[in-house]
């Protein structure tokens, strides 16, 4: 086997891994609903730090009382920490406002494009997959 072809081989080859997982991470558009803004403030109960997207969920009470736990994605962890994130920024147990765009779905969950904290309230900066978008 020559040198050029083993080249054109594992380009070949490297290229079809690359597109694997380009695919495999999600639009914007076909999770989430521009047409569908949504600002809530609730209860910080967990914040997931993982690849591709850094998830938190909040507890959100209705004019009900009813409580309903929603899912908000961010941006990734890499993007975050370089907007100035760490794992402590938003800490279980406090109260935050969020805005952005609910999932096609139906289901409570959001992408989120603004996260300001209660305590403080700092706007975080979000990093989201829609971008610039407000709602």
């Amino acid at each position: 086997m020559s040198s050029t072809f083993r080249s054109i081989l594992c380009g070949g080859l490297a290229w079809l891994m690359a597109s694997g997982s380009v695919t495999a991470h999600h639009a914007f558009a076909a999770e989430f609903d521009v047409d569908r803004p949504v600002t809530l403030t609730g209860t910080v109960t967990a914040v997931e730090w993982m690849n591709p997207h850094v998830w938190f969920y909040i507890d959100v009470k209705d004019e009900n009382g009813k409580m309903t736990n929603w899912a908000w994605e961010l941006g990734s962890p890499n993007m975050l920490m370089r907007t100035g994130w760490t794992r402590n920024s938003m800490k279980i147990g406090e109260v935050v406002t969020v805005n952005g765009f609910r999932a096609r779905n139906g289901r409570e969950m959001a992408n989120a494009i603004g996260v300001v904290l209660a305590r403080t309230g700092q706007r975080l900066f979000i990093g989201s997959s829609q971008g610039t978008a407000t709602p």
